[in-house]
């Protein structure tokens, strides 16, 4: 962790920073000033100011969309905001898993063990979710890292928890991350066989499809 990181998150403890910065994350792609100052409940003027602040601190990202309407009077391009791409944690004092755990997928990948990987990953799923029984999936991925959305029917997450992970091994990270959404869902009593791969650029490899069941019954009420 360096000074920088700390300094950075804590531009998060004002309220309105940390209201922006949600829902420019929310959307998982570009916001205007008057988008994310709406669900923010400030002024434009005002949200302009902060999210402005987010990214010279390296949080958010900003760019410039060109308007639909061309020609005389326009306007300028919109400034609009993204998530930035880097990660940023805390940790005091600090601490390295990451190195560890890129070492133990090495570790994996020279013995050809991936299969007990995945059977690890997916324990692993099952015990976390044993505490959360009852609790609805997409409240506990949230907790896990995962931003959880909804789209055709489905379940996307939007982060993966393990993206530095992935980029190094992304296919025993992605199986094993499957195994542990498998998991998690068989540990809150769900269908696993609902967490399946579907990669999308930019987000978690894995998505939660509509289960067996509700599929009958959407097909049978016509």
């Amino acid at each position: 962790m360096s000074s920088d990181d700390l300094e950075a998150l804590a531009l998060l403890h004002d309220p309105v920073r940390r209201s922006l910065y949600d829902a420019v994350a929310a959307r998982g792609g570009d916001v205007g000033r008057g988008e994310a100052a709406e669900a923010a409940g400030v002024s434009r003027t005002l949200a302009g100011h902060h999210l402005d602040k987010l990214v010279e601190a390296g949080l958010l990202e900003s760019g410039f969309r060109r308007q639909e309407r061309k020609g005389p009077g326009s306007g300028r391009p919109a400034k609009v905001y993204r998530r930035a791409g880097g990660e940023r944690s805390v940790s005091l004092p600090p601490r390295d898993y990451v190195t560890l755990a890129s070492v133990l997928a090495d570790v994996v990948d020279v013995l050809g063990a991936e299969e007990r990987a995945e059977e690890a990953a997916r324990g692993a799923g099952v015990r976390l979710a044993r505490r959360r029984r009852g609790v609805p999936v997409e409240r506990v991925l949230s907790e896990r890292g995962y931003e959880p959305y909804a789209e055709g029917g489905r379940v996307r997450l939007r982060n993966c928890p393990f993206h530095v992970l992935a980029e190094e091994q992304p296919l025993l990270v992605c199986s094993m991350n499957l195994a542990l959404c498998q998991g998690l869902l068989e540990g809150l009593g769900d269908d696993p066989a609902r967490a399946a791969m579907d990669p999308r650029p930019g987000e978690c490899c894995v998505s939660l499809q509509p289960s067996l069941k509700q599929t009958n019954i959407d097909i049978e009420g016509g």
